[in-house]
């Protein structure tokens, strides 16, 4: 693909641009910027990948990914607002996410340990543990304070933070692994997902992409459920005292 054509892409953003002048939206900055940023980002990220890809030195491998997970757990954190030291927490759940996932692909010598396999097969473990994340958060600061009387009465009657916040530490879980499941439910009747479609583009047969694609889903079926499992178990402490009081 030539830089021209990419100029002629920035039309399916003018679209958006459009819809959103018409309709009073105020996106149309937010679109902007967006467009530059994943432009750039992307960009520059595709020279950093082609001088790792060029070295296979593990070193730049292993930096690249740290910072990976740095950035999605910062991102992440804007979802943890009003959460004390949530940073550490989504530190630790997309680092074992990653870990454990990454680690059972080599271990089971399913992938090569070469950095063209586990860049951006991290990256897709990572971003998805990041989306995961952010969605237990984001539920399990909902559910504490929706279910605040029903809590207080548990506490009240001897309950721990652990057994009242139950209920409410399963629905952020559910609701962060409820995406992904949907996804394999519908995956090559609703979409064809992007590793797929840019496998065949690249010139892979379409059986050997769907082979990869399946593999892509089943390792992000655990990376995403351990995030928000971790996530969840060191989140609702953080909405409690160390006697048993809940602190919204």
């Amino acid at each position: 693909m030539t830089y021209f054509s990419l100029l002629l892409a920035l039309s399916f953003v003018l679209v958006a641009v459009i819809i959103s002048f018409k309709e009073n939206l105020g996106l149309e900055r937010d679109l902007l910027i967006g467009t530059v940023r994943a432009f750039v980002q992307l960009m520059v990220v595709g020279y950093v990948l082609e001088f790792i890809f060029a070295l296979e030195k593990w070193p730049y491998i292993v930096a690249m990914l740290v910072f990976m997970v740095l950035v999605a757990a910062r991102n992440a954190e804007k979802r943890g607002r009003g959460i004390r030291n949530v940073f550490p927490i989504l530190l630790l759940a997309i680092g074992a996410g990653e870990l454990v996932t990454m680690g059972m692909l080599l271990g089971l010598r399913i992938i090569p340990f070469q950095p063209q396999y586990v860049i951006p097969i991290s990256g897709m473990i990572i971003g998805n543990s990041m989306v995961a994340s952010a969605l237990t958060l984001n539920r399990i600061k909902a559910e504490l304070e929706n279910r605040r009387e029903e809590i207080q009465v548990l506490l009240g009657l001897g309950a721990t933070a652990r057994q009242a916040s139950g209920t409410s530490l399963q629905a952020a879980v559910k609701s962060a692994m409820i995406p992904t499941i949907d996804s394999m439910k519908t995956v090559g009747l609703v979409q064809l997902p992007g590793m797929m479609t840019g496998l065949i583009i690249g010139g892979a047969t379409p059986v050997e992409a769907v082979k990869y694609q399946i593999l892509v889903l089943f390792m992000l079926t655990t990376a995403v459920s351990l995030t928000a499992m971790t996530v969840g178990f060191f989140a609702y402490r953080k909405f409690f005292t160390e006697r048993h009081q809940l602190v919204l």
